[in-house]
């Protein structure tokens, strides 16, 4: 066996030690939400014996759960849709154009990347209460249309593309909006995927916006409705809480799993490795 040889097996044995690692809560969550409640702690915890769906009856009797799945839809659509129309445009002005203020607008984005969220959420909550949106999906959505992380994501992957592309087009009569929908959004669809896939898991999986801003569970988000359910209907009953855990994941393992090719793509060509 030669060297090389050992470094690729040693390799592949952390890879799969570390797969493991990641994996196996994941699994155990899954293994809990199908397994009845009286037989949760007996026997091995990494074996899954006598499954059922009777944890998910019960999470869909008492939860509401097609309700958060629809707003959550509707919130996370409507995020990706305003920072589609709001990120691409400025990412390829930042990436593309030459205008006074241009590093100074790239400094700022690099600022805004810094600030954490929770910095400004009280003069947001302010702003929203002042317009009565508190409590609603508005209130969920406004705060994130614009997106300094995807501006600089989206950025650097127009830095990669070949000028030539934008001055061929300019020379066949390309103004700026034809030239960003017929040529900008379909060369950058890969990291505008990555960047979507980016945007669905954060605000998907967000229970600290939607727990300040809302009141009741009418507009509430998957995270928020179900946690509301988990300390009083589903109380200590472990197999409803990882049923519930399981519904909460599921859409990003699928989301995931359907554009993984376009994401690995995407971040490759982001980070200027691919050509």
């Amino acid at each position: 066996m030669t060297a090389g040889h050992a470094r690729q097996i040693v390799l592949h044995l952390a890879l799969t030690a570390g797969a493991i690692l990641v994996l196996l809560p994941f699994w155990l969550m899954l293994r809990t939400s199908l397994t009845p409640e009286e037989r949760i702690f007996e026997g091995s915890l990494l074996a899954l014996s006598e499954p059922t769906l009777d944890n998910y009856a019960r999470v869909f009797a008492e939860v509401p759960v097609l309700r958060y799945y629809l707003n959550g839809l509707i919130v996370v659509g409507a995020i990706l849709i305003g920072q589609i129309v709001t990120c691409v445009p400025a990412a390829y002005a930042l990436a593309r154009w030459r205008f006074v203020g241009r590093d100074l607008s790239l400094w700022l984005v690099l600022l805004a990347i810094m600030v954490p969220f929770h910095a400004t959420a009280i003069p947001i909550y302010v702003l929203l209460a002042w317009s009565g949106l508190i409590d609603t999906r508005g209130a969920l959505i406004l705060p994130f249309i614009g997106s300094a992380f995807s501006v600089f994501l989206l950025r650097q992957f127009f830095l990669s593309l070949p000028g030539s592309v934008f001055d061929a087009a300019r020379l066949d009569g390309a103004g700026p909006m034809r030239l960003l929908v017929h040529v900008v959004f379909p060369l950058a669809r890969p990291a505008i995927l990555t960047f979507c896939l980016f945007s669905f898991v954060s605000h998907w999986n967000d229970y600290f916006w939607p727990s300040f801003v809302l009141r009741s569970d009418h507009a509430a988000t998957v995270p928020f409705g179900i946690v509301r359910f988990l300390d009083h209907e589903l109380g200590g009953d472990f197999g409803a809480q990882m049923a519930a855990a399981t519904l909460t994941v599921l859409p990003l393992v699928l989301g995931f799993l359907m554009a993984q090719r376009h994401f690995v793509s995407g971040i490759a060509l982001a980070s200027g490795q691919v050509d």
